[in-house]
């Protein structure tokens, strides 16, 4: 927002200059970017009368004699194509400076003489998205009443300040101003006064030309008034300097007459030709699937459902809240016009203006919000400033349809809440001269108030609100910076922390490097490596493809940040990252998704380097497996491994899916070789594991248990086996002869080949028992490998060998 300091002061009685006005109000809530003065760097500009203006043969130049105060006329050559004699000009005299500190010199031009140089706004610094469009590619056109000699500055409002002010969503009452009016009164203590304009309606009256209907819920309330006979010209100089210094280019008085409505009140306007309307009813209402309007930008905009159009014999003739349509814009000729007002939905507008990238300075303001106490009074000023600046005549009353809340919000609070949540010791009287500043009522005591806040701060809610009016009013430097007294706590890490931490010891203990990856990636990757897809989660307006979608697994980044180091010759990889995934269970695209702690690592290359004694050891399927065996140790757990192959993205033969308590959390294994070849990088192992389910498993710390004096006894078998079986279905018939002495089984030999049928492998395992209080006896031994054994013939079919 681009407030002018000239006219601010004309709303509010303030003398503070603007570096201590923009200190005042960073410190108040409402952050200063900076202070710009356009005249800064501009010196001995002066206004002109052109007395002569001749053609130089042969060229585009012009002999022009400017009288500027002197004595005598001065000549200067001018290029401008819009120069002649009899107008009133910028001259820069010899000396001066223009933009980018360019000095102005006495000089010849084709061996004529040049006394100083006429200027286009341009040239003094000004941008080309507010020159008025006549000026755009010529010299700019003072006013008549302009005495030749004196300065340009106050002449353009160039001498004004510029106070550009970082507004944020929860004050968009400062998006005018008025509203900036107010808060500059509240914290200097001071009255506002507004311009107001008297309004001469005629006998006509405007409900008999047209109607307004809304047939919308985005739409709260539409509002019309009539103009006829306006006379389209420029706008006057002081209005198009004050839209200039706002940032806003000025087209014609009915155009600046909107937008600076739209400065002064905070309220979007638009003005239709009537004459161009096809019917005498305007509806506003939500547009149909495949609508089309051809927006004043010239533009072909298809509608969706989810926009507003304000229609005309059911043909959409503006874009509510965005933008008005070509087909009833204002032009030179246009005479009769169609003054709106309305109050849209600010998502709907946000939506529509940020799908079709058209963004506004009406736009901006539905979006955050209009001051409802304000919109017919809006209306009023528009329509009289076109009669004052047009010569037009105002027919008789509004035309309107839908109501608004106009009564001020009630929030009521105590000086005991105020007090605790500041820390201070406010009396009520403080509190009530602090909201007699801000023009709130006030009725009720110190043990309970309430505030009657008016509808042009409708950030103001609940009782928080309050205290956030009385701290940056009653000024945050004032506020005690004693900490708040609170008991001894020692604090502790949650369970979560502390898994985080103990899998992260484990991970670099294990040579794996942490990396942080992106949680953004792209529909296709972020589902790649899950077992169980959900609903992708995207975003609506991503910066990159690459980074739209939020990620279900974390391997598919990590092997991005495999293959960059595989391009950089660093093929010896170990890195793992300890981060969240998102599932979205539901299947509105409203419903938040699951957050799930989730560990994974990915290792590619050589466990051991190749040297004079030894060969290079690669990695394998049973180091990284070896990796989530120690995880599993570390964390008192038991996990078990059942091949897997229903992962497209993993090798079938040489992947696991890792369970916990009989639940899937996780696998591990090789990258398919199809996948690696796509992201490029050599032959790569991973795991995945779900933190969260893993958190919930964990057990107790252990209790120190007294190592046994006893000695340990092993046995030794061979089992005859089915091909297919695996060592994991081995492991449970095992164990489910349930022998308590059982302390350890190892599996030291698998052989397949001569001497065996072809669908059969032998498995040789070492089974170790122990007592830890006595001794075991052969016999005791001999008992127990005879209930494995008849549990690994009855369960699968075993033969001892």
């Amino acid at each position: 927002m681009l407030v002018s300091y000239k006219w601010l002061k004309e709303l509010v009685d303030v003398d503070a200059t603007t570096d201590q006005l923009a200190e005042k109000m960073s410190t108040t809530g409402i952050e200063v970017e900076g202070v710009n003065i356009p005249a800064e760097g501009l010196s001995n500009l002066v206004v002109g009368h052109i007395l002569s203006c001749e053609e130089v043969p042969d060229t585009h130049l012009h002999v022009c004699m400017v009288y500027t105060g002197d004595d005598e006329p001065r000549q200067i050559i001018c290029g401008a194509p819009n120069v002649k004699a009899g107008i009133k000009v910028i001259v820069a005299l010899p000396g001066a400076r223009i933009a980018d500190n360019y000095k102005i010199k006495k000089g010849k031009i084709r061996g004529l003489e040049s006394l100083g140089m006429i200027c286009s706004l341009q040239e003094l610094g000004l941008p080309d998205a507010i020159i008025p469009k006549e000026y755009a590619d010529g010299i700019q056109f003072l006013p008549e009443d302009a005495v030749p000699g004196e300065s340009i500055f106050p002449v353009l409002d160039l001498d004004d300040e510029i106070i550009e002010l970082s507004i944020t969503p929860n004050r968009a009452d400062a998006l005018s101003m008025r509203g900036v009016a107010h808060e500059v009164a509240a914290i200097y203590d001071k009255k506002v006064h507004f311009p107001v304009k008297s309004l001469n309606e005629s006998d006509k009256v405007a409900a008999d030309t047209i109607q307004v209907a809304i047939e919308s819920d985005k739409v709260l309330t539409y509002k019309a008034r009539i103009v006829e006979n306006v006379t389209v010209q420029s706008s006057p100089q002081w209005l198009q300097n004050r839209l200039m210094n706002a940032g806003i280019r000025p087209i014609n008085n009915i155009v600046d007459v909107t937008n600076y409505v739209l400065l002064l009140f905070g309220q979007p306007m638009h003005a239709f030709d009537l004459d161009k309307f096809e019917g005498n009813t305007i509806v506003a209402r939500d547009a149909r699937m495949g609508e089309t309007l051809v927006t004043l930008d010239g533009e072909e905009r298809e509608l969706t459902t989810e926009d507003i159009v304000i229609t005309v014999a059911d043909k959409p003739v503006a874009l509510g809240g965005v933008m008005g349509g070509q087909s009833t814009e204002i032009d030179a000729s246009s005479k009769n016009v169609v003054l709106e007002v309305a109050v849209f939905d600010g998502k709907t507008i946000r939506k529509t203006s940020s799908r079709l990238n058209l963004r506004s300075e009406s736009s901006a303001r539905f979006e955050k919000g209009i001051n409802y106490d304000t919109v017919s009074e809006a209306l009023d000023f528009a329509a009289a400033m076109l009669q004052e600046l047009g010569n037009g005549t105002v027919l008789a009353g509004q035309v309107s349809a839908g109501d608004l809340p106009l009564e001020p919000i009630q929030v009521s609070t105590s000086l005991d809440y105020v007090n605790v949540r500041l820390g201070t010791q406010l009396s009520f009287a403080e509190v009530e001269e602090i909201f007699a500043k801000l023009d709130f009522g006030l009725s009720g005591n110190a043990d309970y108030f309430t505030v009657s806040v008016p509808r042009r701060r409708w950030d103001i809610q609940i009782q928080a609100d309050l205290v956030e009016e009385i701290a940056r009013i009653y000024g945050y430097d004032k506020l005690p910076t004693t900490l708040p007294e609170a008991g001894a706590t020692a604090g502790e890490l949650t369970s979560g922390q502390v898994l985080r931490r103990k899998v992260r010891t484990l991970a670099e203990a294990s040579g794996l490097s942490e990396i942080i990856s992106y949680a953004l990636t792209t529909p296709e990757k972020a589902v790649e490596f899950t077992m169980e897809p959900s609903q992708i989660t995207e975003l609506m307006w991503p910066m990159t493809v690459d980074r739209s979608a939020l990620r279900q697994n974390i391997l598919s980044g990590m092997l991005d940040t495999v293959a960059y180091n595989v391009n950089r010759k660093n093929s010896n990889l170990a890195i793992y990252e300890i981060g969240k995934v998102f599932h979205q269970k539901g299947d509105s695209k409203l419903d938040l998704p699951q957050e799930v702690e989730t560990f994974a690592f990915a290792i590619s290359g050589l466990v051991a380097e190749k040297d004079f004694q030894t060969q290079g050891v690669p990695v394998d399927f049973f180091y990284a497996k070896g990796i989530v065996e120690a995880l599993a140790n570390k964390l008192n757990l038991s996990f078990d491994f059942v091949a897997e192959k229903g992962l497209k993205s993993m090798h079938p033969g040489r992947t696991a899916a890792i369970l916990l308590d009989k639940e899937i959390i996780g696998f591990v294994g090789q990258v398919h070789p199809q996948t690696a070849k796509d992201y490029g990088i050599p032959e790569t192992y991973v795991a995945e594991i779900n933190l969260s389910a893993v958190e919930v498993a964990l057990k107790p710390s252990q209790t120190f248990q007294e190592i046994t004096k006893f000695p340990a006894v092993s046995r030794d078998m061979a089992l005859l086996l089915p091909v297919d079986i695996t060592h994991q279905e081995v492991v449970e018939a095992i164990r489910s002869a349930g022998i308590k002495r059982l302390t350890a089984i190892k599996l030291f030999d698998v052989y397949t080949g001569v001497n065996i049928q072809a669908d059969k492998k032998s498995m040789a395992y070492s089974l170790t028992f122990q007592h830890p209080e006595a001794s075991l006896t052969d016999e005791e031994v001999a008992k127990f490998m005879e209930k494995i054994t008849n549990a690994l013939i009855q369960k699968l079919d075993a033969e001892v060998r």
